[in-house]
């Protein structure tokens, strides 16, 4: 067996045509809607980019114990557990969270990895003595930036660089994914993981594609939306949405590319191809741009999955409702290659899906950001249970690796630490638990700080699949809060994850 998992980020899937996007043509996407089984129901974990991808590796949703953070000790990471059976692991990425201090772990965890650098805010290429003035003439002021170490002054500095379309990040993570093609396709007993930061923010696309989607015009850069409430004028909001665009036809060419790739070397009868993304994003629905501090409506939480399996080709074409989520894919990974289930691992291997058009998948799964709303959906209604305060709620990270996004754990975190040796999940590990006090770099950056607090909603996403108005129904909200309780007590969530949401584990497990 061969398997290959293409991993996007920040693909929103109401944009793809096989899910009935009707804005702009992905002939690449329905290309592969064709090879492989369409999941219609397939949602996140944990949320935003390394929350999932720690879930990618265990099997096991991390938001209820954990803000972002690195591959800790005690986890047991798949591609480990592949290279134990014999399976060759490559990564191929320009996701550059994974070089910060918070993305520890995961690179390492492969047999080999090749690192793309340049993308959003990467602090790649060191320019001193860059042309300020002549940026401050071509950007958006909300995109300049003259302080090196900010994101958006890198950013501006990183495509500098780009001085063709074969310099663009994505562009270079497809050549070699297709080059590890062509050096290993008599090769057996290998998985490869190419993985795009695009179409991830700020939407920077070829120019001929901003031209063929109208996105640019003759005014400075504004392609970088904030994490905020829509308040740009109609026409700036319609020329970021124009980027984005531009940046996901980018991205279906790229697909495209692999395809190609594929077809040349026949590798659709011995080779498994699965095609996903970390997360959507809002833009402009619900009155948002982006993620994180809103509600984890549709757009965010509903997400893409495309798989082709060999034996199960006969399916190609076709669509599944069963319900699944981001941590099964790991389990399904190990089951195609024949690997034993780690015990930790909560989410479901997929390989009986593709068997069975009727298997009904999960009756519930959960998803959300740690310190935030926890969300449940059955596939009929989405309810996202807030905390009653958002800011004096009590919350504890369990960790062996007490790393932020960008920083270590500070002085106040750590010296108010306990140990603690009951997590059923880290394998007789002593763990530390920190207590998170409002001076957290994560609580300040990603955590209750600058999240929007919002009461409890319910939404028939049946006949509300957009979320326009809420339900009010006792009995529903009590089904959907029990179904959340069952699922918490099975990813082991601490108690203090019940008592920040008003929840009695006893009672409503």
């Amino acid at each position: 067996m061969r398997a290959i998992f293409v991993l996007f980020d920040t693909l929103n899937r109401h944009y793809l045509e096989p899910y009935g996007g009707t804005e702009m043509e992905t002939p690449n996407f329905r290309r592969l809607a064709d090879r492989s089984v369409r999941f219609d129901n397939h949602y996140v974990g944990s949320l935003p980019c390394m929350p999932a991808r720690r879930d990618l590796q265990t099997g096991r949703l991390n938001f209820l114990h954990r803000s972002w953070g690195p591959l800790e000790p005690f986890d047991v990471a798949m591609t480990e557990v592949l290279k134990q059976a014999g399976i060759y692991s490559h990564m191929i990425t320009d996701h550059y969270h994974y070089l910060e201090v918070g993305g520890a772990g995961y690179l390492n965890a492969f047999s080999s990895f090749e690192a793309v650098r340049g993308q959003e805010g990467d602090r790649w290429k060191a320019d001193l003595v860059p042309p300020l003035e002549d940026w401050r003439a071509a950007y958006h002021p909300a995109q300049f930036s003259d302080r090196p170490g900010d994101m958006r002054y890198h950013n501006m500095v990183n495509r500098s660089q780009r001085l063709s379309e074969a310099d663009f990040s994505s562009v270079q993570c497809f050549d070699l994914g297709c080059d590890f093609l062509d050096r290993n396709q008599a090769a057996d007993d290998w998985f490869l993981q190419i993985e795009t930061f695009d179409p991830h923010e700020p939407f920077d696309a070829p120019e001929r594609l901003k031209e063929e989607f109208a996105a640019g015009g003759n005014g400075p850069v504004r392609d970088w939306p904030p994490y905020a409430k829509v308040t740009e004028g109609a026409a700036e909001a319609d020329e970021m949405r124009a980027n984005y665009k531009a940046l996901l036809a980018h991205c279906d060419e790229q697909l495209g590319r692999l395809l190609d790739k594929m077809d040349a070397l026949e590798m659709w009868d011995d080779t498994m191809l699965i095609v996903s993304t970390d997360h959507g994003f809002l833009t402009g629905e619900h009155g948002w741009w982006a993620k994180n501090k809103m509600p984890a409506y549709q757009e965010i939480a509903h997400i893409p999955l495309f798989i082709h399996h060999p034996a199960h080709a006969h399916r190609g074409g076709t669509a599944h409702g069963g319900l699944f989520q981001t941590p099964d894919l790991m389990p399904t990974i190990l089951d195609a290659f024949g690997c034993e289930m780690p015990a930790a691992v909560r989410g479901r291997s997929l390989l009986p899906a593709l068997a069975d058009p009727g298997d009904p998948g999960h009756e519930a799964v959960i998803f959300g950001y740690f310190g935030g709303a926890v969300n449940v959906t059955d596939g009929c209604h989405a309810y996202f249970r807030y905390p009653e305060d958002m800011l004096g709620q009590c919350l504890y990270q369990y960790t062996l690796m007490p790393s932020h996004m960008l920083v270590p754990f500070g002085q106040e975190e750590l010296g108010a630490a306990t140990l603690t040796d009951d997590l059923d999940f880290a394998a007789g590990f002593p763990v530390l638990k920190v207590p998170v006090p409002p001076s957290s770099a994560w609580f300040q950056s990603h955590g209750p700080a600058v999240m929007e607090p919002s009461k409890s909603l319910l939404y028939n996403i049946e006949a509300d699949p957009a979320q326009q108005t809420p339900v009010q129904d006792a009995a529903i909200t009590d089904r959907m809060t029990a179904l959340l309780c069952t699922e918490m007590t099975r990813q082991n969530a601490p108690p203090e994850a019940f008592g920040r949401l008003g929840l009695n584990i006893q009672k409503e497990a």
